[in-house]
């Protein structure tokens, strides 16, 4: 059976008592803001407004809130390929050449 390699993100957020929010995301640009979400959930912040979150903003976030306290607080948004198997079914048919 063929494969066919898929993106897929995830973040972990925790800090050292409590269980660590584990979230999936198909795009980069939904893992980073989700990131920014639950960092200003837990510091009590009001959400952004609806102006993009780009990457930098949000690590620069969550290096702040893990800054007051890096023993127990951390962050990490991983990239994974993953490859998901096809049947023949679902590829497409070249079309005949007449």
């Amino acid at each position: 059976m063929p494969h066919e390699l898929v993106s897929a993100y995830t973040l972990v957020v925790g800090e050292d008592e409590d269980q660590p929010s584990v979230t999936v995301h198909t795009t980069a640009d939904d893992a980073w803001r989700a990131l920014d979400r639950e960092i200003r959930e837990r510091c009590g912040m009001r959400t952004r407004p609806r102006r993009a979150v780009d990457a930098d903003g949000a690590s620069r976030l969550a290096d702040a809130w893990r800054a007051a306290d890096p023993e127990s607080r951390y962050w990490q948004v991983t990239a994974h390929r993953l490859p998901i198997m096809l049947p023949e079914l679902a590829r497409p048919r070249a079309v005949a050449e007449r």
